[in-house]
C-alpha cells in the first residue's frame, strides 16, 4: 500500500515549474480503486497529525496571538478554526497562494510568518482525484486531496525544496511528508491547514484564490 501511496505523489512532480526527471507514471484505476480512503494511504504519523488538527491550532494561535494579534485579525476566515463551508476542493485551475507560518517548534520560529503570493495549480490526476501543486517558492507541497466529508478533503503531499525538479515518494522521508486538511472559508478562497509540520512552526495555512 506505501508503494502505491508513493507512487500517487512522485507522479504530481510533473506539474512543477521545471522540468522533472524520471517521474514515476500514475498508477492504474484498480491500484486507486484498492485504497480510495486517505487513511489507509497515510503513514501513521500523518494520520495522528491530522486527528490533532484542533489541538494544533489552539496551540498555533495562542503563540502568534502575542506577537501578530493585527495581522490574525486583518484575515478574517482564513484564522477562524470553524470557517469552513461545503465544497472544500478547489476547481480545476491556477491560483494565487501564500503560507503563513503559526507557532513556533521549541526556540525556533517567531511565533508567526507571513510569506508572499506564489503560483498553486489544482489539476486532475489519474482516477478523478483532484491535485495541489505549489509551482513557485523555496518549499513547495506536491500531492492529493481525498475527499473526507462535506467541509474537509485530505492533502497527503510531500516537500519539494530550492530548485528540485522531482519530488520524494510520500512515506519516504518523514520531514518531506505535508498532511493537512484543505478548507472553503469564502466564495473563492480556500486554505490548506497543515498542523505540526516538520520544521519551524505549529501549523502552516496555505491560502489559496484563483488567479486573476
Amino acid at each position: 500500500m506505501r508503494r502505491i501511496a508513493g507512487a500517487l505523489l512522485l507522479c504530481l512532480a510533473g506539474c512543477g515549474a521545471r522540468p522533472p526527471a524520471a517521474i514515476t507514471a500514475p498508477p492504474p484505476p484498480e491500484a486507486l480503486a484498492a485504497a480510495p480512503d486517505w487513511r489507509r494511504l497515510a503513514t501513521p504519523a500523518d494520520r495522528d497529525r491530522l486527528r490533532r488538527w484542533y489541538e494544533a491550532w489552539t496551540q498555533a494561535l495562542a503563540q502568534a496571538r502575542p506577537v501578530a494579534a493585527a495581522d490574525l485579525a486583518a484575515q478574517g476566515a482564513l484564522f477562524t478554526i470553524d470557517a469552513a463551508l461545503d465544497d472544500p476542493v478547489p476547481p480545476a485551475g491556477a491560483y494565487r497562494c501564500r503560507t503563513f507560518k503559526l507557532g513556533r517548534k521549541g526556540k525556533a520560529g517567531t511565533g508567526f510568518t507571513a510569506y508572499g503570493w506564489f503560483d498553486c495549480r489544482i489539476t486532475v490526476a489519474a482516477g478523478g482525484a483532484a491535485q495541489l501543486v505549489k509551482l513557485t517558492g523555496s518549499q513547495r507541497q506536491v500531492g492529493l486531496l481525498y475527499r473526507a466529508d462535506p467541509t474537509r478533503a485530505a492533502f497527503l503531499g510531500t516537500l519539494m525544496f530550492g530548485d528540485e525538479s522531482r519530488a520524494y515518494g510520500y512515506g519516504a522521508d518523514a520531514t518531506r511528508d505535508v498532511a493537512g486538511w484543505m478548507e472553503r472559508i469564502g466564495p473563492r478562497r480556500w486554505r490548506l491547514v497543515m498542523p505540526y509540520p516538520a520544521f519551524e512552526s505549529t501549523l502552516d495555512v496555505l491560502e489559496l484564490v484563483p488567479a486573476e
